[in-house]
C-alpha cells in the first residue's frame, strides 16, 4: 500500500458502510460491506500467510478504494446489493446476468394487459419473475387465459376511444376468450377485479382464489345475475383443473421458498423451489459467477441478496441450505423490505428436511446438467494443432500459442509485437505491443529477451496460466535468448521454439539441429502463419511510431505549433507536406494561426 493509500485508509471512519475497491481504470472490482470502514478495509490490505488466491489476485490489481456511509449495517447489506447489482464487479458472487429471463409483465394501462417480456419498461406495470424455464412461463400463461378471458391485443384502449367507437370487439371475445374491453363491454373496477385474481393465480395463491371465486359466483346466483355466475363457474372449474396438476407438498397450505446452492471446482448454480398453498408452482435456478475459493455460506447468502433485492413478493418461511454468512442481519433486511417478519430456517428433520433435500437433488442435478453442457461446448481441437503436437512431440496440446517478433529500424524506434492463436485461430483481441525500454540499437536477442520476460513476468503476478506454447521469430540465437529467460524465472519446463525465416527451421531448446516437420504439413503451415501474423503486427506498430515521430519533431520545430495546432493543421492539409505548400491565405485561415506563425513556420520547413 502506497503513502496515498494509507493516508486515505487513515482518514476513513470507524463507522459502517460500504466499500468499492477499483483499478487503475477506476473500474468497481469489488463491493464490500463493514460494520466497522477503516478496520475491513486495513484487513484487506494487509498482507497475510493464510490469505485465499481469489484475494491475492483481486487486491495485485486494486489501486484505489471509495466509501460509503451508512446509518446500520441492514443499510449497509441493502447498498451493498444494489451496487452488486448494477455494476457486476468481477470479484463479487453474482448471479448470471438475468436480462435474457423472461418475466410476466401486467401493464399499468386502463385495461391491463398480461404478457411475457425480456425487457423492463419503468411505467409502472408490474413484473413477475425472473423465470428460467421459458416453457413453463408459457404454460402458466397460457392456462391464465384458458381460464380468465383478459384481453390480449396490444390496442391502446381509453375512455375516448370506447366513446368514440375506434375499435370494433375482436374474434376473442365471441369465442369467450375476452370481455370486450375495447368497446366497453366491461367496466374498468371488474376487468381490474380479474386482473387482481390473475395476480394471485401467477403467485400460487389459488387456494384464496378460489374460495374468493366461490363467493361471488354464489352471490351472482343470489342476485339472478346468471351470465355472470357462470362466467366464475367456468373459471373455477380450469382453476381446479390447473391445480389438480400442482404437487401437493404440506397438506397445511402454507407459504415458503426453499434456497440452495450446489459447488464444483468451476461451476456453481443456485436454485430456488417455490411452494404457494402448499404445492410447489415454481422452480428457478441461477448460474452464479465468481466461484472459485467462494464457500457453501458466502454463495447462499450471494443467492440470497440478488434473488430477493427485485422480488415483489415473499413468504414468511424461508428454508435454506446450507446457513448462510450474516444470517440474522438477512432476516432484518428482508423483514424491513417486505414489512413483516421473515424468518429463515435451515431444516433439521420431518417434512421441511425433506422438501430441502429434493431443493438439493435437484441442485446437484442442474450443476452435472451445467458440467456437462461446458465440457461438450470446448471447443475440438483442429488437425493443424493436432498434428504441431505429433510433430514436435509436444506434452500438451498447443491450444493456445504465443508468437514474438521484434521490429526497428537500424535499432530506433524498436518495438515488439505478440500475437495469440487459440486453437489454431487468431485471437486478436489479445494481441499485445510493446516498446523496447532496456536495449540501445539493433539487438534482437536481447530485445526478444526483454519481451518474453516482461510478459511471463506479468503472468506469474497475475496467476494467469502460461501459454501451451511460446513462439519467437528466429533461430537459435533468439530461442536461446528467450529460454535463459525461462531457465532464470523457473519455469524450464515452458514449451518454446522458434522458426528461423531462410529455411523455415523449426529449433527446440536443448536439441542442436531442426526438427524435422515436413515441408507441406498443415503443422508447419500454421507455425508460418503465426509468424506472418507477428511480423504483419510489429511492422504495423513500429511504423506507427516512426511516422508520429517524424511528424512530431518537424513541426514541433516551429515555434508557436504545439500538440493541438499540430493535430488542426495536420486535419486541415493532411500531411506535413500539405501544411508546407499550403498558401499563407490558406494557413492563416486555420483556427489560433497567426502572421508570426506562418512566418516561423517559413523559416524552419
Amino acid at each position: 500500500m502506497n503513502i496515498e493509500l494509507e493516508e486515505k485508509l487513515s482518514r476513513v471512519l470507524q463507522t459502517s458502510g460500504v466499500y468499492l475497491l477499483k483499478d487503475n481504470k477506476e473500474k468497481i472490482l469489488y463491493v464490500g460491506k463493514a460494520i466497522r470502514l477503516r478496520t475491513r478495509l486495513r484487513s484487506h490490505f494487509r498482507a497475510s500467510k493464510n490469505e485465499e488466491r481469489r484475494h491475492r489476485i483481486l487486491m495485485a490489481k486494486v489501486v484505489d478504494f471509495d466509501t460509503i456511509v451508512t446509518d446500520s449495517e441492514v443499510e449497509a447489506l441493502i447498498l451493498e446489493a444494489n451496487f452488486i447489482k448494477e455494476h457486476k464487479p468481477r470479484y463479487n458472487i453474482n448471479l448470471k446476468d438475468d436480462k435474457s429471463f423472461p418475466f410476466i409483465r401486467v401493464t399499468n394501462e386502463l385495461y391491463p394487459r398480461v404478457f411475457i417480456t425480456r425487457k423492463f419498461i419503468r411505467d409502472g406495470s408490474r413484473y413477475f419473475g425472473p423465470y428460467t424455464d421459458a416453457g413453463g412461463i408459457r404454460h402458466l400463461v397460457a392456462s391464465m387465459r384458458k381460464i380468465f378471458p383478459i384481453r390480449a391485443c396490444s390496442l391502446r384502449i381509453s375512455d375516448s376511444t370506447i366513446k368514440n367507437g375506434n375499435h370494433r370487439i375482436c374474434l376473442n371475445y365471441h369465442i369467450h376468450r375476452c370481455q370486450g374491453p375495447c368497446e366497453g363491454r366491461i367496466d374498468e373496477n371488474s376487468y381490474r377485479e380479474m386482473i387482481n385474481q390473475v395476480i394471485q393465480f401467477i403467485r400460487g395463491k389459488n387456494n384464496r382464489l378460489i374460495d374468493e371465486l366461490k363467493k361471488n359466483m354464489h352471490e351472482f346466483a343470489a342476485c339472478q345475475k346468471f351470465e355472470e355466475a357462470a362466467q366464475l363457474r367456468d373459471e373455477l372449474k380450469g382453476l381446479k383443473a390447473f391445480q389438480n396438476r400442482q404437487k401437493v407438498v404440506d397438506p397445511r397450505c402454507v407459504d415458503r421458498d426453499l434456497l440452495t446452492v450446489a459447488v464444483s471446482e468451476h461451476l456453481a448454480v443456485g436454485v430456488v423451489f417455490n411452494v404457494r398453498d402448499g404445492k410447489i408452482t415454481n422452480r428457478r435456478h441461477f448460474p452464479l459467477t465468481t466461484v472459485h475459493g467462494v464457500s457453501l455460506p458466502e454463495a447462499i447468502s450471494a443467492l440470497l441478496k440478488h434473488y430477493y433485492l427485485q422480488a415483489d413478493y415473499i413468504p414468511s418461511e424461508i428454508l435454506v441450505s446450507p446457513v448462510p454468512d450474516e444470517m440474522n442481519l438477512l432476516e432484518e433486511w428482508l423483514s424491513g423490505k417486505f414489512q413483516k417478519k421473515i424468518k429463515l430456517i435451515i431444516p433439521q428433520r420431518g417434512l421441511k428436511a425433506q422438501l430441502m433435500d429434493l431443493c438439493s437433488r435437484n441442485a446437484r442435478l442442474i450443476l452435472n446438467e451445467l458440467s456437462l453442457q461446458s465440457t461438450n461446448s470446448q471447443p475440438v481441437i483442429s488437425k493443424a494443432v493436432q498434428a504441431l503436437q505429433k510433430d514436435l512431440h509436444l506434452k500438451n496440446p498447443p491450444l493456445r500459442i504465443e508468437a514474438f517478433d521484434i521490429s526497428n529500424t537500424q535499432g530506433t524506434d524498436s518495438v515488439a509485437s505478440m500475437v495469440v492463436f487459440e486453437n489454431g485461430k487468431p485471437c486478436k483481441s489479445e494481441y499485445r505491443t510493446y516498446k523496447i525500454r532496456t536495449v540501445q540499437g539493433p539487438d534482437d536477442f536481447k530485445s526478444i529477451a526483454e519481451v518474453v520476460e516482461r510478459r511471463i513476468t506479468r503472468l506469474l503476478n497475475e496467476e494467469i496460466i502460461l501459454p501451451d506454447l511460446i513462439l519467437v521469430d528466429g533461430g537459435k540465437g533468439q530461442l536461446s535468448s528467450a529460454y535463459s529467460v525461462l531457465m532464470r524465472l523457473g519455469h524450464e519446463g515452458q514449451q518454446i521454439i522458434g522458426i528461423a525465416k531462410k529455411l523455415e527451421e523449426v529449433f527446440m531448446p536443448g536439441i542442436s539441429d531442426p526438427q524435422s516437420i515436413p515441408k507441406h504439413s498443415a503443422s508447419l503451415y500454421l507455425l508460418q502463419q503465426i509468424r506472418d501474423e507477428a511480423h504483419r503486427f510489429a511492422i504495423n506498430y513500429h511504423r506507427k511510431l516512426r511516422s508520429k515521430r517524424i511528424i512530431s519533431s518537424r513541426l514541433d520545430k516551429v515555434k508557436g505549433i504545439g500538440p493541438n495546432k499540430r493535430k488542426i493543421l495536420l486535419n486541415t492539409f493532411g500531411t506535413v507536406e500539405g501544411v508546407i505548400n499550403a498558401s499563407d491565405c490558406e494557413l492563416l485561415a486555420v483556427p489560433g494561426i497567426t502572421e508570426n506563425i506562418v512566418l516561423n513556420l517559413r523559416k524552419m520547413l
